[in-house]
């Protein structure tokens, strides 16, 4: 029997997606499910949802504990799932996304990389710290799966400041864009092989390939550039496209987060370029409206009707690492782990994405060499910002925030050094309580 906690569990939508992807294998139907959050009422919600899920599956024993207490929630967890956002969508992604604009700086998600990327890191890395050391008093063998962004720079402040917890950043940035990928040339994904490397959100697939019949191998790269020199490019992907057409790969996040990760699409005055490669400002902010709303609905339709919570799983990797880690059957996935030279050109303190087997000894990473030096420049772009940031985490030292927000290349490119130091304060001196280092 397995005890799996979720830490932030009252973002119930994607909550549902995970307990119903792990008690619906039939290995880990006895797992036990601990919930936890700061919002008691949500919290309650995903409580009805994990119990609704259980009575779908016939689980007539499952066992589900929802807790405030986030230690009480943790004790004698085998798995830590993260899955929450520090500070909100009110006040702080609205903080990040409304003084920005004040300095004609604008964001597509601003939870990755940009100026919104860095102030989510600062509030966030305290709290995982926080975590950590309540896993260390309470459930010290765990696995910890972060789900929460920016990933990149969550799992690297983990691995430098708690290299005793066992830990792996989760996406599916891989999965979702290989799927794309395959419905763009009209294959089924489970006939391709891909080997895809990089850091999260700047990964890019080495090899992307179908298998034959006869046991050979189509490399489907040539077909996918085809799309893009002919223009018959899919809605809102003209972004990556340009890219693939440009660097000879395929990134794995969407054109709306790999936009703002560079200087190249977003540029105060040019209209041109957002229309061009359809680039949505602001496009977070309603993502978060629409999820709240659903939320709701998803709430007035519990209390409406009490019948079982239809179950499908998901393409997410967490159930498949319990499954893994609690059967000794061998699991394929990609995790977010310190590079340690998996990737040769990228540094050794980075956390990067790669192929990692899971079993009973937990994740093992795959190490892939050299990658071509255009990517990797690519990824520095990003890991520069991300190095700052966690020593910013790490030290309070403040001017650490404003040479990760200097070397930003979205702003960077849009904004002098005097207006990035005075935009670093104005949002210091905004987000308040949740930044109390630095005041």
């Amino acid at each position: 029997m397995a005890k799996i906690c979720l830490i932030g569990a009252g973002s119930t939508v994607f909550a549902q997606s995970i307990i119903g992807d792990i008690l619906s294998q039939p290995d880990l139907a006895d797992s036990v499910v601990a919930l936890h959050d700061i919002d008691g009422e949500r919290l309650n919600t995903s409580a009805i949802v994990a119990r609704r899920i259980g009575a779908a599956l016939g689980l007539d024993t499952l066992k589900v504990e929802a807790s405030l207490d986030r230690r009480q929630a943790m004790a004698g967890a085998d798995f830590v799932i993260l899955m929450m956002q520090v500070g909100g969508y009110r006040p702080a992604t609205v903080t990040d996304f409304e003084i920005p604009k004040r300095y004609g700086l604008r964001q597509t998600i601003g939870d990755t990389l940009g100026i919104g990327g860095i102030f989510r890191g600062l509030r966030t890395i305290p709290v995982l710290l926080e975590i950590c050391e309540d896993m260390r008093a309470v459930c010290p063998d765990a696995l910890l799966m972060n789900y929460v962004n920016p990933m990149a720079m969550n799992c690297w402040a983990i691995a430098e400041a708690a290299p005793d917890i066992r830990s792996v950043g989760l996406c599916h940035s891989v999965q979702e864009t290989s799927g794309d990928m395959a419905r763009w040339l009209g294959e089924a994904p489970e006939a391709l092989d891909y080997l895809c490397a990089g850091i999260n959100h700047v990964a890019y697939f080495l090899k992307f390939e179908k298998r034959l019949p006869d046991g050979g191998r189509e490399d489907l790269y040539p077909r996918l550039k085809a799309l893009a020199e002919a223009g018959a490019v899919p809605a809102g992907e003209a972004v990556r496209f340009d890219m693939l057409r440009r660097t000879g790969h395929f990134v794995t996040e969407s054109s709306i987060h790999f936009a703002e990760y560079n200087p190249w699409f977003i540029k105060t005055g040019r209209d041109d370029l957002l229309d061009r490669y359809e680039v949505p400002l602001d496009e977070y902010p309603r993502r978060c409206e629409a999820l709240i709303a659903e939320w709701h609905a998803l709430r007035a339709g519990l209390e409406a009707d009490d019948s079982p919570i239809p179950v499908r799983r998901s393409n997410e990797y967490a159930a498949g690492i319990v499954h893994a880690v609690v059967t000794g059957r061998h699991n394929l996935i990609y995790g977010n782990v310190r590079n340690d030279g998996l990737i040769a050109d990228l540094p050794d303190a980075c956390v990067v994405e790669v192929p990692c087997h899971v079993d009973r000894n937990g994740v093992q990473p795959i190490r892939i060499g050299r990658i071509p030096a255009h990517l990797a420049g690519i990824m520095r772009l990003s890991i520069n910002v991300q190095q700052l940031v966690v020593e910013a985490a790490l030290t309070g030292r403040k001017d650490a925030i404003r040479h990760a927000a200097m070397l930003d290349p979205h702003t960077a490119a849009e904004l002098s050094l005097d207006e990035i130091w005075r935009l670093v304060d104005d949002l210091i001196e905004a987000h308040g309580g949740l930044l109390p280092r630095y005041h």
